[in-house]
């Protein structure tokens, strides 16, 4: 895991990248040098850690499921608000409709997401 912290003018950055053996491996041929990824302490292999995209496509699952149905704008602004960003409100939403859980219907002017059991 790499943790880079510091600002982008007068913005706060703090970005943690969590790398596996072949981004390390890929990563060190970039760099002409030979890189290893960190060992846990113990020696023990670690578990791997959730990544926020499942975690975060797992809520939005939840929320259309508890919802029933929702429009495509109403889906999208909820979305936006779980990630605090509009294009990863945008990706949840194109996942949702690819999803085999979910029907994606014509409700006039806007799409119905609904949830299928």
């Amino acid at each position: 895991m790499v943790r880079i912290r510091g600002s982008i003018g007068e913005w706060p950055v703090d970005l943690t990248l969590e790398l596996d053996e072949g981004d390390w491996d890929q990563l060190s041929a970039r760099l002409g040098t030979s890189l290893q990824a960190p060992k846990p302490e113990g020696g023990a292999p670690a578990a791997k850690p959730a990544s926020q995209d499942d975690a975060l496509w797992q809520i939005a699952k939840d929320l259309l499921r508890k919802a029933g149905q929702l429009s495509g704008p109403d889906l999208l602004e909820q979305l936006e608000g779980l990630t605090g960003s509009a294009a990863a409100g945008k990706r949840l939403l194109v996942r949702l409709r690819h999803s085999a859980q979910v029907k994606v219907a014509s409700g006039g002017d806007t799409p119905l997401y609904s949830w299928i059991e």
